[in-house]
């Protein structure tokens, strides 16, 4: 079996975007699903993708197992394209791959870091379109059971950057494949104020093309400086709520959502806060883009908690908002939800 088992510590600032400096116990490397039977589970256990999304603030003292599985399959249904990939592949690839071949739909989440096993974990979006509107089933592998398990879309439980892999006691669920459906009559979605001056009749490849370079503009390559894309997600109130706010604060960007409550923008708080320039240690807030926090090079998950939590405590003061990691935030022994 092609399994790599390291009992010795690893480092993981590597195998994790912001790249803090921590060591795992062991870690796993998963090529093949053929190994998945000799895996076995035991706590403290964590499932990596590429690492986007997930920051060790310290060393993890369990297994780490990396999914590197590959394998991409397509086919025609009469009005949609049925793509099922494997989770080990990686997210904007996949999107660059299918546009090329003019299966359309992905264009809004292009250049979102991260592997295709992640997306439905946090039900990735941006601009207007999640993830989760295209999953019709994902392909699982209970760790604890040692079974073959598939969840329709309408067990996944979707919701906005939530989904119920994300829940504690479903660590033990490893996603193999995903399974996509993507309607051929392909429409353009241009709601969010970056695309509202594209054409109506804007062709797929164009819109990607936006996409991408909004996304570059506004975010760090973090092969160049280490981040985790949005570390807050958008804070969501109640339309009384906000209400509230837009008569104190009438330029605040705000998005209504189908059950009638409001998405705030947590990168327009933290910036109106004035903490664009926050920093502790090598941790900082980014200064094109608010809602991302920067390893400049040094940063300990100490200084990276401590940042997060001033942010959180100065936007909670300033407009009685609680802000959320979008990130997962991992301590020795698993999710550390309060930071």
């Amino acid at each position: 079996m092609d399994i790599i088992l390291t009992h010795s510590q690893q480092s993981l600032q590597s195998r994790h975007s912001f790249a803090l400096p921590a060591y795992a116990r062991t870690v796993i490397e998963l090529n093949d699903e053929a190994q998945l039977p000799n895996i076995q589970w035991q706590e403290p256990f964590w499932i990596l993708g590429e690492g986007t999304n997930t920051l060790f603030l310290e060393d993890f003292e369990g297994t780490v197992l990396v999914n590197q599985l590959r394998g991409v399959q397509i086919t025609e249904a009469d009005d949609a394209w049925l793509v099922s990939v494997a989770a080990g592949e990686n997210w904007h690839g996949l999107v660059c791959s299918l546009s090329a071949q003019g299966i359309h739909g992905f264009e809004n989440l292009a250049l979102i870091p991260g592997s295709v096993g992640a997306a439905p974990v946090q039900n990735i979006g941006a601009y207007g379109v999640e993830v989760g509107q295209f999953i019709t089933a994902v392909d699982i592998w209970d760790l604890q059971s040692q079974q073959a398990l598939q969840w329709t879309h309408a067990d996944c439980e979707f919701r906005y950057r939530e989904s119920r892999f994300k829940r504690k006691h479903n660590r033990h669920l490893l996603i193999t494949q995903v399974h996509f459906a993507l309607p051929k009559q392909w429409v353009p979605e241009l709601s969010y104020p970056d695309l509202r001056n594209l054409p109506a009749d804007v062709s797929a490849s164009e819109l990607m093309a936006r996409v991408i370079a909004v996304r570059e503009a506004k975010l760090p390559d973090p092969k160049r400086l280490p981040n985790a894309g949005s570390f807050f997600k958008n804070p969501v109130v109640s339309a009384e709520r906000a209400q509230e706010l837009l008569s104190k604060y009438p330029m605040m960007p705000q998005f209504f959502m189908e059950n009638g409550d409001v998405k705030l923008a947590a990168g327009w708080l933290i910036d109106q806060a004035g903490l664009k320039s926050a920093a502790v240690g090598d941790a900082a807030v980014h200064q094109q883009q608010a809602l991302v926090l920067v390893n400049h090079g040094r940063a300990s998950g100490e200084d990276l908690r401590a940042l997060a939590r001033s942010i959180q405590d100065q936007v909670a003061t300033r407009y009685g908002v609680t802000l959320e990691p979008e990130v997962r935030l991992l301590s020795k022994q698993g999710v550390d939800a309060n930071l």
